[in-house]
């Protein structure tokens, strides 16, 4: 009873280099072209820093640098600009209820005034 398995085959081909025999293609000749299949894949667009840092040797604390703080700045910004968008929401709607509120309660000297405010827009453009 033999239960170990079969020892893997190691030989060295023409050029010197050595393979397992069982990854050898059937028919092996040394002066023929070999085909070559390549397969390149495209790596997604936050995975740049990474290869960056892994092909400049900077090594594994700009890599862990680049996952960690590259997705955190996206979200700082975005939250950062949510809040200004919505800030100035509030001052165009502040300021328009100010020139209602005026323009109604003032009687004959806030319409005077808006007029006088609209008349100067008018020249500036």
């Amino acid at each position: 009873m033999n239960n170990f398995p079969e020892p893997v085959r190691v030989v060295q081909l023409p050029d010197g280099t050595y393979t397992y025999a069982d990854h050898l293609p059937g028919t092996f000749q040394p002066g023929a072209p070999q085909v070559i299949h390549q397969h390149i894949h495209q790596a997604p667009p936050d995975r740049t820093v990474q290869r960056i840092a892994l092909g400049s040797g900077v090594g594994a604390g700009a890599v862990a640098a680049g996952v960690y703080f590259g997705p955190l700045l996206v979200g700082a910004l975005t939250a950062m600009a949510a809040n200004l968008a919505m800030l100035a929401f509030l001052a165009l709607v502040l300021a328009w209820g100010v020139h209602t509120v005026v323009k109604s309660v003032g009687g004959t000297d806030g319409r005077a005034a808006a007029r006088s405010l609209a008349r100067a827009r008018k020249r500036r453009r």
